[in-house]
């Protein structure tokens, strides 16, 4: 319990981050042709209109390795107090989220690219306390 209490803001900004791209991740996975869809229409303007199957799967293996990552950081830091999975979870999630924006700002989307934002505060926030 003492690693828990001693860590408990990295440990839940590492919760947050596995719930969400786990959740993203395997939504993409259960529901592949309803993402490609949309995301070829929402790209269909772009210069990524040839290439969203690769991307989707390129966001989705990213994203399901930041989620992988964030639940095994959070697990060594309860278990261990140690934070070297945590910090290539928040790498990696920080990454990842950059990916994203991009996309949303290549595709206009700028309602979504300030989502992202919203996700990318706690990120860098938690790549912050990991490296105090």
């Amino acid at each position: 319990m003492e690693n828990f209490t001693s860590h408990a803001t990295q440990i839940l900004l590492l919760a947050f981050l596995a719930i969400t791209f786990l959740q993203s991740g395997i939504d993409k996975i259960m529901d592949w042709k309803g993402n490609l869809s949309w995301l070829t229409g929402h790209f269909s303007k772009t210069f990524f209109k040839g290439m969203v199957p690769v991307l989707l799967g390129i966001i989705l293996l990213a994203e399901m390795i930041s989620g992988i990552l964030s639940t095994v950081g959070a697990f060594q830091f309860i278990a261990a107090g140690e934070s070297n999975m945590a910090l290539c979870a928040a790498i990696l999630s920080a990454v990842t989220l950059l990916l994203l924006l991009f996309g949303q700002r290549v595709a206009k989307d700028y309602e979504g690219a300030k989502t992202i934002v919203i996700y990318l505060i706690p990120t860098i926030l938690l790549l912050y306390l990991l490296q105090s």
